[in-house]
């Protein structure tokens, strides 16, 4: 059976609405955070729900790898934002140095970013998934 930890935060100060957006769960037997992404996703959210996670101790010492699900959301990012991104797991490598992130997707058009993310990895690695199962093997690899 896995032990879940499951952590809902509404992000309406991203849109002054109260659509949830993200959802986090960490997994304790395996050690993997979960990130789970609603709707139409900006690059202004993706940094904004990392900072709440990391300003609220959200992610756990322990974790060994991330599995970032868009399955139920879609990128809504300029041509080049890719980059940033990657310069953000930079910046935090003391959250994602030397950890594995999953980005799992539903379309190829979504695919496209985390195949562009990838390109950019250091000192953290990423890659694209359309399943969990692909996903979590990677990850605990």
């Amino acid at each position: 059976m896995i032990q879940s930890e499951s952590i809902q935060l509404s992000c309406n100060q991203l849109q002054n609405k109260s659509t949830e957006l993200f959802k986090y769960s960490f997994d304790k037997c395996t050690g993997i955070l979960y990130k789970f992404y609603y709707g139409e996703i900006l690059l202004d959210e993706i940094f904004t729900t990392w900072d709440i996670a990391l300003a609220n101790n959200l992610i756990p010492k322990n974790v060994k790898g991330f599995i970032l699900d868009y399955r139920n959301a879609t990128f809504k990012l300029k041509r080049l934002e890719y980059q940033c991104i990657a310069k953000y797991y930079k910046m935090h490598l003391d959250v994602f140095g030397n950890k594995r992130i999953a980005v799992i997707t539903a379309t190829p058009s979504d695919t496209v970013i985390p195949i562009l993310v990838k390109t950019l990895d250091e000192g953290y690695s990423s890659k694209p998934f359309s399943t969990v199962e692909a996903a979590i093997d990677w990850v605990l690899r």
